[in-house]
Protein backbone atom coordinates (compact mmCIF):
# COMPACT_ATOMS: atom_id res chain seq x y z
CA UNK A 1 0.00 0.00 0.00
CA UNK A 2 1.34 3.18 -0.87
CA UNK A 3 1.92 5.36 1.90
CA UNK A 4 -0.38 8.82 1.99
CA UNK A 5 2.44 12.15 2.48
CA UNK A 6 0.47 14.97 4.09
CA UNK A 7 2.41 18.38 4.06
CA UNK A 8 1.08 20.94 7.23
CA UNK A 9 2.02 24.34 6.29
CA UNK A 10 2.91 25.95 9.13
CA UNK A 11 2.48 30.10 9.36
CA UNK A 12 3.34 32.59 11.72
CA UNK A 13 0.78 32.50 14.41
CA UNK A 14 0.31 29.52 14.58
CA UNK A 15 -1.55 27.48 16.97
CA UNK A 16 0.68 24.36 19.01
CA UNK A 17 -2.28 22.82 19.37
CA UNK A 18 -3.82 22.47 15.63
CA UNK A 19 -0.13 22.21 14.55
CA UNK A 20 -0.16 19.02 16.10
CA UNK A 21 -3.01 17.42 15.29
CA UNK A 22 -2.54 16.33 11.90
CA UNK A 23 0.80 14.50 13.42
CA UNK A 24 -1.33 13.11 16.11
CA UNK A 25 -4.51 11.88 14.14
CA UNK A 26 -2.25 10.33 10.60
CA UNK A 27 1.02 9.51 13.12
CA UNK A 28 -1.53 6.82 14.28
CA UNK A 29 -1.24 5.32 11.16
CA UNK A 30 2.94 5.15 10.25
CA UNK A 31 2.20 2.64 7.63
CA UNK A 32 -0.07 4.60 6.13
CA UNK A 33 0.65 8.37 6.30
CA UNK A 34 3.52 9.97 6.63
CA UNK A 35 3.21 13.67 8.07
CA UNK A 36 6.04 16.75 6.68
CA UNK A 37 5.55 19.75 8.54
CA UNK A 38 7.01 22.82 6.62
CA UNK A 39 7.25 26.60 6.86
CA UNK A 40 7.27 28.88 3.72
CA UNK A 41 10.95 29.79 3.92
CA UNK A 42 11.57 26.31 5.87
CA UNK A 43 12.71 28.30 8.59
CA UNK A 44 11.16 28.62 12.24
CA UNK A 45 7.59 29.08 12.66
CA UNK A 46 6.57 31.70 15.64
CA UNK A 47 3.02 30.09 17.41
CA UNK A 48 0.89 32.25 19.15
CA UNK A 49 2.16 31.04 22.44
CA UNK A 50 5.44 32.23 23.65
CA UNK A 51 7.56 29.90 22.05
CA UNK A 52 8.48 29.18 18.17
CA UNK A 53 8.71 25.92 16.20
CA UNK A 54 11.48 24.49 14.17
CA UNK A 55 10.22 22.84 10.90
CA UNK A 56 11.93 20.29 8.93
CA UNK A 57 11.03 21.24 5.72
CA UNK A 58 10.88 23.89 3.36
CA UNK A 59 7.44 24.61 0.89
CA UNK A 60 9.00 22.30 -1.54
CA UNK A 61 7.26 19.18 -0.01
CA UNK A 62 4.19 20.75 -0.71
CA UNK A 63 5.00 19.57 -4.23
CA UNK A 64 5.04 16.12 -3.46
CA UNK A 65 2.27 16.11 -1.11
CA UNK A 66 -1.17 13.96 -1.44
CA UNK A 67 -3.02 16.44 1.48
CA UNK A 68 -1.95 19.85 2.01
CA UNK A 69 -3.12 21.41 5.46
CA UNK A 70 -2.91 24.50 6.75
CA UNK A 71 -3.98 24.72 10.49
CA UNK A 72 -5.30 27.98 12.26
CA UNK A 73 -3.34 31.36 12.79
CA UNK A 74 -3.85 34.40 15.63
CA UNK A 75 -7.14 36.49 15.14
CA UNK A 76 -4.89 39.32 14.91
CA UNK A 77 -2.59 38.44 11.54
CA UNK A 78 -6.06 37.56 9.85
CA UNK A 79 -6.15 39.41 6.56
CA UNK A 80 -7.43 39.81 3.28
CA UNK A 81 -4.16 39.32 1.95
CA UNK A 82 -2.02 36.10 1.68
CA UNK A 83 0.78 36.59 3.76
CA UNK A 84 4.20 36.79 2.40
CA UNK A 85 5.52 33.68 0.31
CA UNK A 86 2.16 31.65 0.98
CA UNK A 87 1.02 32.68 -2.64
CA UNK A 88 3.92 30.87 -3.83
CA UNK A 89 3.86 27.96 -1.69
CA UNK A 90 0.30 27.36 -2.16
CA UNK A 91 1.30 27.51 -6.45
CA UNK A 92 3.49 24.49 -5.71
CA UNK A 93 0.45 21.77 -4.70
CA UNK A 94 0.19 19.60 -7.65
CA UNK A 95 -2.97 19.07 -9.42
CA UNK A 96 -5.44 16.64 -7.62
CA UNK A 97 -3.56 17.40 -4.07
CA UNK A 98 -6.21 17.40 -1.41
CA UNK A 99 -6.82 21.11 0.82
CA UNK A 100 -7.56 20.79 4.19
CA UNK A 101 -7.67 24.15 6.16
CA UNK A 102 -8.55 23.80 10.53
CA UNK A 103 -10.52 27.16 11.89
CA UNK A 104 -8.85 30.37 10.62
CA UNK A 105 -6.97 28.38 7.88
CA UNK A 106 -9.95 29.16 5.69
CA UNK A 107 -9.01 32.47 5.34
CA UNK A 108 -5.88 31.83 3.60
CA UNK A 109 -7.65 29.32 1.19
CA UNK A 110 -10.39 32.14 0.66
CA UNK A 111 -7.66 35.07 0.28
CA UNK A 112 -6.27 32.50 -2.59
CA UNK A 113 -9.67 32.03 -4.75
CA UNK A 114 -9.68 28.62 -3.78
CA UNK A 115 -12.60 28.65 -1.91
CA UNK A 116 -15.36 30.97 -4.30
CA UNK A 117 -18.27 29.21 -5.19
CA UNK A 118 -17.35 25.87 -2.94
CA UNK A 119 -19.39 25.34 0.37
CA UNK A 120 -16.66 25.97 3.71
CA UNK A 121 -16.37 26.53 7.26
CA UNK A 122 -14.45 28.70 9.99
CA UNK A 123 -14.54 29.22 13.38
CA UNK A 124 -17.81 30.46 14.41
CA UNK A 125 -16.48 33.49 15.88
CA UNK A 126 -15.05 34.63 12.96
CA UNK A 127 -18.02 33.94 10.43
CA UNK A 128 -19.30 37.21 10.12
CA UNK A 129 -15.84 38.62 9.29
CA UNK A 130 -15.07 35.70 6.73
CA UNK A 131 -18.60 36.13 5.12
CA UNK A 132 -18.31 40.11 4.60
CA UNK A 133 -14.94 39.54 3.41
CA UNK A 134 -15.68 36.45 1.06
CA UNK A 135 -19.27 36.77 -0.06
CA UNK A 136 -18.04 34.42 -3.09
CA UNK A 137 -18.17 31.77 -0.89
CA UNK A 138 -20.78 29.87 0.80
CA UNK A 139 -20.13 29.81 4.15
CA UNK A 140 -21.35 27.25 7.23
CA UNK A 141 -20.85 28.35 9.96
CA UNK A 142 -22.72 26.07 12.00
CA UNK A 143 -21.16 22.71 11.09
CA UNK A 144 -18.17 21.08 12.23
CA UNK A 145 -16.58 20.25 8.83
CA UNK A 146 -17.15 20.49 4.83
CA UNK A 147 -15.88 18.16 2.85
CA UNK A 148 -16.10 19.68 -0.64
CA UNK A 149 -14.41 16.58 -2.58
CA UNK A 150 -10.43 18.07 -3.39
CA UNK A 151 -11.20 20.94 -0.69
CA UNK A 152 -12.23 20.23 3.21
CA UNK A 153 -12.92 23.12 5.80
CA UNK A 154 -13.05 22.79 9.13
CA UNK A 155 -14.47 24.70 11.97
CA UNK A 156 -11.97 25.65 15.40
CA UNK A 157 -9.82 24.15 16.96
CA UNK A 158 -10.49 20.80 18.07
CA UNK A 159 -13.03 20.46 14.74
CA UNK A 160 -9.60 19.77 13.32
CA UNK A 161 -9.50 16.43 14.82
CA UNK A 162 -12.79 15.40 13.14
CA UNK A 163 -11.74 16.37 9.76
CA UNK A 164 -8.37 14.46 10.34
CA UNK A 165 -10.61 11.66 11.26
CA UNK A 166 -13.28 11.67 8.67
CA UNK A 167 -10.29 11.98 5.98
CA UNK A 168 -8.47 8.60 7.50
CA UNK A 169 -12.51 7.11 6.99
CA UNK A 170 -12.73 8.43 3.47
CA UNK A 171 -9.30 6.98 2.84
CA UNK A 172 -9.54 3.36 4.68
CA UNK A 173 -13.11 2.97 5.84
CA UNK A 174 -14.83 3.09 9.53
CA UNK A 175 -13.28 0.30 11.13
CA UNK A 176 -9.56 2.11 10.44
CA UNK A 177 -10.97 5.23 11.84
CA UNK A 178 -12.51 4.07 15.06
CA UNK A 179 -9.31 2.46 15.69
CA UNK A 180 -7.69 5.59 15.54
CA UNK A 181 -9.98 7.63 17.01
CA UNK A 182 -9.67 5.25 19.97
CA UNK A 183 -5.52 5.64 20.20
CA UNK A 184 -6.27 9.15 20.25
CA UNK A 185 -8.98 8.62 23.02
CA UNK A 186 -11.55 11.07 21.00
CA UNK A 187 -15.00 10.07 19.44
CA UNK A 188 -14.76 8.85 16.17
CA UNK A 189 -17.95 11.07 14.98
CA UNK A 190 -19.22 13.80 16.93
CA UNK A 191 -23.09 14.49 16.57
CA UNK A 192 -24.19 18.43 15.82
CA UNK A 193 -22.50 21.37 14.89
CA UNK A 194 -20.57 24.61 15.70
CA UNK A 195 -23.85 25.82 17.18
CA UNK A 196 -23.69 23.76 20.46
CA UNK A 197 -20.51 25.20 21.39
CA UNK A 198 -21.35 28.97 21.38
CA UNK A 199 -21.61 30.64 23.95
CA UNK A 200 -25.39 30.73 25.93
CA UNK A 201 -26.26 31.40 28.82
CA UNK A 202 -26.20 28.57 31.44
CA UNK A 203 -29.26 26.72 32.13
CA UNK A 204 -29.63 26.51 36.24
CA UNK A 205 -27.69 23.83 38.01
CA UNK A 206 -31.76 22.20 38.52
CA UNK A 207 -32.19 22.65 35.15
CA UNK A 208 -33.11 18.73 33.41
CA UNK A 209 -31.54 18.06 30.53
CA UNK A 210 -31.83 15.86 27.79
CA UNK A 211 -28.82 13.46 27.66
CA UNK A 212 -30.97 10.68 29.51
CA UNK A 213 -33.56 11.15 26.83
CA UNK A 214 -30.87 11.06 23.76
CA UNK A 215 -29.10 7.84 24.88
CA UNK A 216 -32.46 6.53 25.51
CA UNK A 217 -33.34 7.36 22.14
CA UNK A 218 -29.76 6.10 20.37
CA UNK A 219 -30.87 2.69 21.90
CA UNK A 220 -33.98 2.61 20.45
CA UNK A 221 -33.60 4.30 16.87
CA UNK A 222 -35.40 1.33 15.11
CA UNK A 223 -38.57 2.56 16.49
CA UNK A 224 -39.94 5.40 15.11
CA UNK A 225 -39.30 7.87 18.06
CA UNK A 226 -42.05 10.58 17.87
CA UNK A 227 -41.36 14.30 19.48
CA UNK A 228 -44.07 13.95 21.82
CA UNK A 229 -42.28 10.16 22.70
CA UNK A 230 -39.35 11.65 23.38
CA UNK A 231 -40.88 14.45 25.47
CA UNK A 232 -42.81 12.32 27.50
CA UNK A 233 -39.54 10.30 28.02
CA UNK A 234 -37.72 13.39 29.33
CA UNK A 235 -40.92 14.52 31.27
CA UNK A 236 -40.96 17.84 29.97
CA UNK A 237 -43.32 19.50 27.55
CA UNK A 238 -43.10 19.85 24.10
CA UNK A 239 -41.79 23.20 24.09
CA UNK A 240 -39.58 23.24 27.07
CA UNK A 241 -38.05 19.78 25.37
CA UNK A 242 -37.74 21.23 22.15
CA UNK A 243 -35.87 24.60 23.54
CA UNK A 244 -33.52 22.53 26.08
CA UNK A 245 -32.58 20.28 23.22
CA UNK A 246 -31.29 22.89 21.38
CA UNK A 247 -29.73 24.54 23.48
CA UNK A 248 -27.59 21.41 24.56
CA UNK A 249 -27.36 19.56 21.06
CA UNK A 250 -27.01 23.04 18.63
CA UNK A 251 -30.11 21.35 16.35
CA UNK A 252 -33.71 20.31 16.59
CA UNK A 253 -34.79 16.70 18.10
CA UNK A 254 -35.94 16.14 14.70
CA UNK A 255 -32.81 17.23 12.64
CA UNK A 256 -30.57 15.17 15.05
CA UNK A 257 -32.81 11.92 14.92
CA UNK A 258 -32.22 11.92 11.29
CA UNK A 259 -28.65 12.76 11.77
CA UNK A 260 -27.86 9.81 14.18
CA UNK A 261 -30.00 7.12 11.72
CA UNK A 262 -28.01 8.12 9.07
CA UNK A 263 -24.91 7.71 11.24
CA UNK A 264 -25.70 4.39 11.89
CA UNK A 265 -26.60 3.74 8.71
CA UNK A 266 -23.58 4.42 7.72
CA UNK A 267 -21.74 2.28 9.79
CA UNK A 268 -23.85 -0.51 9.36
CA UNK A 269 -23.23 -0.63 4.92
CA UNK A 270 -19.73 -0.24 6.00
CA UNK A 271 -19.64 -3.00 8.43
CA UNK A 272 -22.22 -5.70 7.20
CA UNK A 273 -23.03 -7.53 3.89
CA UNK A 274 -27.23 -6.43 5.08
CA UNK A 275 -29.58 -5.44 2.52
CA UNK A 276 -30.36 -1.62 2.45
CA UNK A 277 -34.17 -2.50 3.29
CA UNK A 278 -32.98 -4.31 6.43
CA UNK A 279 -30.48 -1.80 7.65
CA UNK A 280 -33.43 1.19 7.09
CA UNK A 281 -35.54 -1.04 9.43
CA UNK A 282 -32.68 -1.29 12.02
CA UNK A 283 -32.25 2.49 12.40
CA UNK A 284 -35.65 3.83 12.15
CA UNK A 285 -36.65 4.51 8.65
CA UNK A 286 -39.65 3.32 7.47
CA UNK A 287 -38.46 1.95 3.66
CA UNK A 288 -34.95 1.88 1.80
CA UNK A 289 -36.15 4.54 -0.22
CA UNK A 290 -36.37 6.82 2.77
CA UNK A 291 -32.60 5.43 3.84
CA UNK A 292 -31.57 6.33 0.45
CA UNK A 293 -33.41 9.77 0.10
CA UNK A 294 -32.15 11.00 3.53
CA UNK A 295 -28.04 9.15 3.06
CA UNK A 296 -28.29 10.99 -0.59
CA UNK A 297 -29.56 14.85 1.07
CA UNK A 298 -26.62 13.92 4.18
CA UNK A 299 -23.30 13.14 1.50
CA UNK A 300 -24.61 13.26 -2.30
CA UNK A 301 -24.40 9.38 -2.67
CA UNK A 302 -26.46 6.49 -2.76
CA UNK A 303 -25.97 3.30 -0.05
CA UNK A 304 -24.41 1.06 -2.50
CA UNK A 305 -22.10 3.15 -4.14
CA UNK A 306 -21.11 4.79 -0.28
CA UNK A 307 -20.72 0.85 0.78
CA UNK A 308 -18.26 0.73 -2.55
CA UNK A 309 -16.45 3.73 -1.43
CA UNK A 310 -16.34 3.29 2.33
CA UNK A 311 -16.48 -0.46 3.20
CA UNK A 312 -13.39 -0.79 5.24
CA UNK A 313 -10.43 -2.41 4.31
CA UNK A 314 -9.33 -4.30 7.22
CA UNK A 315 -9.24 -3.59 11.18
CA UNK A 316 -5.48 -2.99 12.75
CA UNK A 317 -4.71 -5.64 15.36
CA UNK A 318 -2.86 -3.15 17.46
Amino acid sequence: MAVHRVAVLALDGVYPFELGIPSRVFGALQDRYTVLTCSVDGGPVVTNADFSVTVAHGPDVLSTADTVLLPPFDLSRISRTLPPGVDEALAAVRPGARIVSICTGAFVLAAAGLLDGRPATTHWAVADVFRSWYPKVALDPDVLFVDDGDVLTSAGAASGVDVCLHLVRRDHGAAVANHVARVCVVPPWRDGGQAQYIEHPVPPASANGTSATRQWALENLHEPLTLTELAAHARMSLRTFARRFNDEVGTSPGRWLIQQRVARARHLLETTDLAVDDIAGQVGFATGTSLREHLHAAIGVSPMAYRRTFRGTGTPTA
